[in-house]
């Protein structure tokens, strides 16, 4: 299995990929104290197999949480076929009880939950939360995306229980795990996410452009002078995010290619390992892998970002998200 386990600011252990056909399965139920985060979709935009594509993975957005008797699935992307197949192989007929947190409705976020074979269980529940469409609510979307002619089942008509849930608090909880929303710098409705564990806390921004100091006038969601607006952002993010166990966040395009994308609602690398360690984040992941990087480029990209953090003798932990690595997170040591 591959498995990252972090311990206070260092990540202890990384074991190489499998292929994508021999993906482990999910990360088993969570024991006591411990969280467990594992990666079922890392890609960008579009799903990008191929031979070049096979070390991080190709699929686009989905990481699953479990921690504290709960499943929490992050993003519906097409990572999230593996993970039902593998759910259903894992529990067999048990029914399951499931959360899918979603960060916004774009087609990459939410394109694998007609093919998520959990919903096609009975004996299943799926609560799916988030927050309002572009321009219509979720369960629209949600469902417009399956109704024909797109697609040969509606997601009102698959035999599990699925409620949707929109949104308005951005604090809530999933049973004994607290959660909170902030919004992101990305076109359209978008947020990431917060969870607190019991193991430690996780921070998901899957799309999402900082906003550094100096930051351009032409932004995605700027709605104040730039510079003003930018400083403003920008510390509200380094106080949401602020020592975080385990930060996954978009690091789309290196800063020369950031340069042709400004505006466009993803990171920049640079811009990204700074916010991380100005937050003294302990544990980075690079997210969101741009559809054209293949292996090699991400693998430059987490070389330049470790240069960044030794340059500023810093000692934030980075690694690259890649399908089918796990993160475990033990429980603070009683006191």
């Amino acid at each position: 299995m591959n498995r990252i386990s972090t311990s206070g600011s260092r990540a202890r252990k990384i074991a190489p990929a499998a292929t994508q056909e021999e993906r482990p399965g999910p990360a088993a139920p969570s024991s006591r104290g411990l969280t467990r985060v594992k990666f079922w979709g890392v890609r960008g935009s579009i799903p990008t197999p191929g031979p070049t594509t096979v070390h991080y993975g190709g699929n686009t957005s989905c990481v699953e949480v479990r921690a504290d008797g709960q499943i929490i699935i992050l993003d519906a992307g097409t990572g999230l076929r593996l993970l039902g197949r593998q759910l259903v192989a894992e529990f067999d007929a048990q029914p399951l009880d499931l959360t899918l947190l979603l960060t916004h409705t774009h087609w990459d976020h939410i394109q694998g939950l007609p093919f998520f074979l959990p919903v096609y269980k009975p004996q299943n529940h799926l609560r799916i939360l988030g927050y309002e469409g572009a321009r219509h609510g979720l369960e629209v979307v949600l469902a417009g995306q399956m109704e024909s002619p797109f697609f040969p089942i509606g997601l009102r008509e698959v035999p599990a229980n699925v409620r949707i849930e929109e949104l308005k608090a951005m604090k809530f909880n999933v049973g004994p795990v607290r959660v909170q929303a902030a919004t992101a710098n990305h076109p359209g409705i978008c947020v990431g996410y917060r969870l607190f564990t019991s193991g430690g806390s996780i921070a998901f921004f899957p799309d999402n452009e900082p906003f550094p100091e100096g930051a351009p006038a032409r932004w995605a969601v700027a709605e104040a002078p730039a510079p003003a607006f930018a400083q403003g952002e920008d510390r509200r993010l380094t106080d949401f995010l602020r020592g975080t166990d385990v930060l996954i966040m978009d690091t789309q395009y290196d800063a020369v290619e950031y340069k042709r994308h400004t505006g466009w609602g993803h990171g920049c690398l640079d811009d990204v390992v700074a916010l991380a360690l100005q937050a003294e984040v302990k544990t980075l992941f690079l997210f969101h892998h741009d559809p054209n990087h293949d292996d090699t480029k991400v693998s430059q990209m987490l070389a330049h970002a470790r240069q960044l953090v030794a340059a500023r003798k810093g000692e934030l932990h980075i690694e690259a998200a890649r399908e089918g690595a796990t993160v475990e997170l033990p429980a603070a040591a009683p006191a």
